[in-house]
């Protein structure tokens, strides 16, 4: 598991005012804004961007 104690989250600026909101810190962790103790994905960020890159992640 990791720790993220003491990374820096950031709204995703795809957030709309509804209240649908992610906050995503540069570890690979996303979460969502109105509940930041509740659950957190985490995925390797190279992974995932060589992913998107290879096509394997559509639309």
């Amino acid at each position: 598991m990791t720790d993220l104690s003491n990374v820096t989250w950031r709204k995703s600026s795809c957030s709309s005012g509804n209240g649908a909101c992610v906050e995503l810190a540069n570890v690979g962790a996303v979460r969502d804004s109105k509940n930041p103790d509740g659950p957190v994905l985490t995925v390797d960020i190279s992974q995932l961007i060589a992913a998107i890159k290879s096509g394997r992640y559509g639309d």
